[in-house]
């Protein structure tokens, strides 16, 4: 299992250019036509690896949610990061 740590949150408009083709991708995976200039995203960086995982918040009512969604994908989100993202939702 991978352990996952908040690389940031941004607003969709903030976003560094290295993360947009991840949010592209998300996106077109949960089916959302538009990304609005205020959404707020977060970017989740996979230890042991390169990748990143994509967070719409605005998509999630609690935690669990997250959580759920990360154990579906082999990893788990650290302490610190779920009080960052539990603040966000």
């Amino acid at each position: 299992m991978f352990i996952a740590i908040l690389g940031g949150i941004f607003r969709f408009k903030d976003l560094p250019e290295e993360y947009g083709s991840y949010v592209q991708f998300k996106a077109a995976i949960e089916g959302r036509d538009e990304i609005k200039d205020n959404d707020e995203i977060a970017i989740l960086d996979i230890t042991g690896t390169g990748s990143h995982h994509v967070l719409f918040l605005d998509r999630y009512n609690n935690i669990n949610e997250i959580k759920k969604e990360l154990r579906e994908a082999d990893a788990k989100v650290n302490v610190t990061t779920l009080k960052i993202l539990e603040g966000h939702l």
